[in-house]
């Protein structure tokens, strides 16, 4: 690259580019990661309420469309020859934990941590989709991430409506669980 060359702008491919299967890989695989450690901390949240809880229903409506969403990206994986993250048992115990933590500190805590999940999420997925503008060959994988964006988007909208923002301290928690998720959504998108 020249000096006169601006920054960020590529003229050829250079050591370290993904090529583009490579990038198609990583956004399974974090996508993946994603989608399973959701379905832990819904999990883990309804085994603190209960199933008698009031907002039970609520959280089995939101694990199965995660489940669902897990689903999908088993299979794209399977199809496309794409390992998955090897930190699913981290993400197995965090998640679940993540879920069961919040869950113990209130009603509200645990829908906060909903609302800061799935707005990391919405914008992951843009970014995602973005990504994918263009390539005719990804419209199916561009679809899926465009319906799994609105469905999460329908669960920070429940927790909003559920109190999200009342619980103790949520602006910490929010910034908190947002920071780790950027942290996880990186380290499963490389290893």
């Amino acid at each position: 690259m020249s000096i006169s060359e601006p920054l960020g702008e590529k003229k050829g491919p250079y050591a370290g580019d993904l090529t583009r299967e490579e990038e198609i890989a990583r956004i399974l695989r974090v996508d993946h990661a994603g989608e399973y450690g959701a379905v832990r901390i819904y999990q883990g949240q309804l085994a603190v309420f209960g199933p008698k809880h009031p907002l039970a229903g609520k959280l089995r409506h939101m694990q199965e469309q995660e489940q669902e969403h897990l689903k999908a990206f088993e299979q794209l994986l399977t199809e496309r020859r794409v390992r998955p993250t090897m930190l699913t048992p981290l993400w197995d115990l965090a998640g679940f934990a993540l879920g069961a933590g919040t869950a113990l500190l209130g009603e509200k805590t645990a829908m906060a941590c909903t609302v800061a999940i799935e707005e990391c999420i919405d914008g992951h997925y843009t970014e995602q989709k973005e990504a994918l503008e263009g390539d005719e060959r990804e419209t199916d994988l561009k679809a899926k991430i465009e319906q799994f964006r609105a469905e999460e988007i329908e669960h920070r909208d429940l927790a909003l409506e559920h109190g999200a923002q009342q619980a103790p301290g949520y602006r910490f928690l929010y910034e908190a669980i947002q920071a780790g998720s950027r942290l996880a959504i990186w380290v499963s998108s490389r290893v």
